[in-house]
Protein backbone atom coordinates (compact mmCIF):
# COMPACT_ATOMS: atom_id res chain seq x y z
CA UNK A 1 0.00 0.00 0.00
CA UNK A 2 2.81 1.89 1.01
CA UNK A 3 4.19 1.71 -2.60
CA UNK A 4 1.12 2.64 -4.52
CA UNK A 5 1.21 5.62 -2.66
CA UNK A 6 4.56 6.85 -2.98
CA UNK A 7 4.18 5.60 -6.97
CA UNK A 8 1.22 8.07 -6.85
CA UNK A 9 3.00 10.95 -5.58
CA UNK A 10 5.93 10.51 -8.20
CA UNK A 11 3.75 10.37 -11.18
CA UNK A 12 1.88 13.15 -9.60
CA UNK A 13 5.00 15.38 -9.00
CA UNK A 14 5.71 14.49 -12.95
CA UNK A 15 2.76 15.89 -14.00
CA UNK A 16 3.51 18.89 -12.14
CA UNK A 17 6.59 19.30 -13.67
CA UNK A 18 5.71 18.93 -16.65
CA UNK A 19 3.12 21.36 -16.79
CA UNK A 20 5.63 24.31 -15.15
CA UNK A 21 8.44 23.40 -18.08
CA UNK A 22 5.09 23.72 -20.74
CA UNK A 23 4.91 27.58 -19.65
CA UNK A 24 5.87 30.73 -21.82
CA UNK A 25 8.70 32.59 -19.63
CA UNK A 26 7.39 35.92 -19.40
CA UNK A 27 9.53 39.32 -20.98
CA UNK A 28 11.60 41.17 -18.28
CA UNK A 29 11.79 44.21 -20.21
CA UNK A 30 14.03 43.06 -22.46
CA UNK A 31 14.21 45.56 -25.50
CA UNK A 32 15.68 42.96 -28.14
CA UNK A 33 13.19 40.09 -26.97
CA UNK A 34 10.63 39.43 -29.64
CA UNK A 35 7.79 39.62 -27.07
CA UNK A 36 8.93 43.39 -26.22
CA UNK A 37 8.55 44.34 -30.27
CA UNK A 38 5.47 42.31 -31.49
CA UNK A 39 2.29 43.58 -31.11
CA UNK A 40 0.19 41.79 -28.37
CA UNK A 41 -2.56 39.65 -30.05
CA UNK A 42 -6.31 40.35 -30.24
CA UNK A 43 -7.69 38.10 -27.31
CA UNK A 44 -11.13 38.04 -29.10
CA UNK A 45 -10.13 36.22 -32.31
CA UNK A 46 -10.31 32.62 -30.55
CA UNK A 47 -12.02 33.16 -26.79
CA UNK A 48 -15.67 32.73 -27.34
CA UNK A 49 -18.21 34.08 -24.34
CA UNK A 50 -19.94 31.70 -21.89
CA UNK A 51 -23.09 32.86 -22.69
CA UNK A 52 -22.31 31.96 -26.77
CA UNK A 53 -23.00 28.90 -25.44
CA UNK A 54 -25.81 28.83 -23.55
CA UNK A 55 -29.04 26.24 -23.84
CA UNK A 56 -26.31 23.63 -25.59
CA UNK A 57 -25.98 20.23 -23.91
CA UNK A 58 -22.70 19.02 -22.74
CA UNK A 59 -22.29 15.09 -24.58
CA UNK A 60 -20.31 13.75 -21.36
CA UNK A 61 -23.32 14.83 -19.36
CA UNK A 62 -25.60 13.16 -21.86
CA UNK A 63 -24.00 9.88 -22.22
CA UNK A 64 -25.04 8.05 -19.00
CA UNK A 65 -29.06 9.21 -19.25
CA UNK A 66 -31.72 7.29 -18.24
CA UNK A 67 -33.79 6.42 -21.05
CA UNK A 68 -37.32 5.75 -20.32
CA UNK A 69 -40.67 4.53 -22.62
CA UNK A 70 -44.04 6.79 -22.73
CA UNK A 71 -45.04 4.82 -19.90
CA UNK A 72 -42.06 6.00 -17.63
CA UNK A 73 -40.86 2.78 -18.10
CA UNK A 74 -36.90 2.66 -17.57
CA UNK A 75 -35.60 0.85 -20.82
CA UNK A 76 -31.61 1.49 -20.30
CA UNK A 77 -29.43 4.32 -20.54
CA UNK A 78 -27.38 5.80 -23.34
CA UNK A 79 -24.25 4.58 -23.59
CA UNK A 80 -22.70 6.26 -26.67
CA UNK A 81 -23.40 9.56 -29.25
CA UNK A 82 -22.98 8.62 -33.05
CA UNK A 83 -21.59 11.76 -34.95
CA UNK A 84 -20.65 12.05 -38.72
CA UNK A 85 -16.90 13.68 -39.54
CA UNK A 86 -18.59 17.66 -39.50
CA UNK A 87 -19.73 16.80 -35.77
CA UNK A 88 -23.46 16.81 -36.27
CA UNK A 89 -24.77 13.84 -33.75
CA UNK A 90 -26.98 11.21 -35.71
CA UNK A 91 -27.24 8.26 -33.30
CA UNK A 92 -27.24 7.46 -29.86
CA UNK A 93 -26.18 3.92 -28.43
CA UNK A 94 -28.61 2.79 -25.29
CA UNK A 95 -28.02 -0.16 -23.28
CA UNK A 96 -30.93 -2.34 -22.08
CA UNK A 97 -30.59 -5.00 -19.58
CA UNK A 98 -27.80 -6.38 -18.10
CA UNK A 99 -25.85 -5.79 -15.14
CA UNK A 100 -22.84 -3.64 -15.02
CA UNK A 101 -22.96 -3.99 -18.47
CA UNK A 102 -22.36 -7.20 -18.41
CA UNK A 103 -24.64 -8.60 -20.73
CA UNK A 104 -25.86 -5.41 -21.88
CA UNK A 105 -27.81 -5.59 -25.44
CA UNK A 106 -26.97 -2.02 -27.11
CA UNK A 107 -28.73 -0.43 -30.02
CA UNK A 108 -28.41 2.30 -32.15
CA UNK A 109 -31.29 4.30 -32.73
CA UNK A 110 -32.05 7.81 -35.15
CA UNK A 111 -31.29 11.12 -32.81
CA UNK A 112 -34.35 12.05 -34.43
CA UNK A 113 -36.18 9.27 -32.55
CA UNK A 114 -35.33 10.06 -28.95
CA UNK A 115 -36.54 13.02 -26.91
CA UNK A 116 -34.91 14.76 -24.52
CA UNK A 117 -36.59 15.76 -21.52
CA UNK A 118 -35.20 18.67 -18.84
CA UNK A 119 -37.25 18.08 -16.50
CA UNK A 120 -37.53 15.04 -13.92
CA UNK A 121 -40.23 12.52 -14.13
CA UNK A 122 -42.87 12.92 -11.97
CA UNK A 123 -43.52 9.69 -9.57
CA UNK A 124 -46.87 8.94 -8.38
CA UNK A 125 -46.62 7.16 -5.10
CA UNK A 126 -49.15 4.09 -4.68
CA UNK A 127 -50.97 4.82 -2.07
CA UNK A 128 -52.37 2.65 0.40
CA UNK A 129 -56.00 1.85 0.40
CA UNK A 130 -57.87 -0.17 2.74
CA UNK A 131 -61.64 0.21 2.99
CA UNK A 132 -62.15 3.31 0.64
CA UNK A 133 -59.95 5.53 2.06
CA UNK A 134 -56.67 6.40 1.24
CA UNK A 135 -53.42 6.04 4.05
CA UNK A 136 -50.29 7.91 3.71
CA UNK A 137 -47.31 5.74 4.48
CA UNK A 138 -45.10 8.11 6.84
CA UNK A 139 -41.95 7.43 8.57
CA UNK A 140 -41.05 9.02 11.86
CA UNK A 141 -38.34 11.32 11.23
CA UNK A 142 -38.54 11.29 7.40
CA UNK A 143 -37.09 13.61 5.07
CA UNK A 144 -39.46 16.32 3.51
CA UNK A 145 -40.51 15.93 -0.02
CA UNK A 146 -38.06 17.30 -1.91
CA UNK A 147 -38.86 20.48 -3.62
CA UNK A 148 -38.97 20.43 -7.38
CA UNK A 149 -35.39 20.82 -8.28
CA UNK A 150 -34.48 23.81 -11.14
CA UNK A 151 -33.25 21.59 -14.21
CA UNK A 152 -29.54 22.25 -15.39
CA UNK A 153 -29.37 24.17 -18.47
CA UNK A 154 -25.79 22.04 -19.69
CA UNK A 155 -27.78 18.52 -19.71
CA UNK A 156 -31.32 17.28 -19.95
CA UNK A 157 -33.07 14.64 -17.08
CA UNK A 158 -33.41 11.65 -18.78
CA UNK A 159 -34.13 10.48 -22.52
CA UNK A 160 -37.77 9.04 -23.68
CA UNK A 161 -37.46 6.44 -26.74
CA UNK A 162 -40.89 5.19 -27.46
CA UNK A 163 -40.45 1.00 -26.87
CA UNK A 164 -40.31 -1.74 -23.83
CA UNK A 165 -37.18 -3.23 -22.91
CA UNK A 166 -38.27 -6.61 -24.62
CA UNK A 167 -38.89 -4.23 -28.51
CA UNK A 168 -35.15 -2.99 -27.86
CA UNK A 169 -33.83 -6.36 -27.09
CA UNK A 170 -35.32 -7.62 -30.39
CA UNK A 171 -33.51 -4.69 -31.87
CA UNK A 172 -30.76 -5.77 -34.41
CA UNK A 173 -27.33 -5.46 -31.23
CA UNK A 174 -24.78 -2.38 -32.75
CA UNK A 175 -20.85 -3.41 -32.54
CA UNK A 176 -18.12 -1.29 -32.89
CA UNK A 177 -16.76 -2.98 -35.63
CA UNK A 178 -13.37 -1.79 -37.30
CA UNK A 179 -14.05 -2.81 -40.83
Amino acid sequence: MLVKSIIAGLAGTALLATVAVAQTPTDKGDKMSPAATSPAPAASTSATSPTEFKGNWRASKVAGLSVYNDKNESVGSINDLLMDKSGTIKAVVIGVGGFLGVGEHLVAVPLDKVKFVSEPIAYTGASNSTGGTAKTNTTTGAAPAAAAAKPNPWYPDHAVFNASKDELKAMPEFKYSID
